[in-house]
């Protein structure tokens, strides 16, 4: 869990706040920081979602990592 609190913390800290505060300049800035912040999730999940389709694999190791990573993305929806 250590490492899943770090990378977070590293990637708010690169990517910025993305609430807005209901000032508009801030806002804006803020919104980009949210449209980057898609951007790197999307590409995540893309990622995971390949993974999941080696689930019907019948290497152990792939099929693991297969499984796993299509129920995550089976959580999502």
């Amino acid at each position: 869990m250590n490492n899943q609190i770090d990378v977070y913390a590293v990637v708010t800290k690169l990517i910025g706040r993305v609430s807005p505060v209901g000032e508009t300049n801030e806002d804006e800035r803020r919104f980009e920081n949210l449209k980057k912040l898609t951007e790197l999730v999307d590409a995540l999940l893309m990622d995971i979602n390949d993974i999941a389709m080696n689930r019907n694999r019948v290497e152990y190791s792939i099929k693991k990592a297969g499984v796993f990573a299509n129920e995550f993305m089976e959580e999502l929806r």
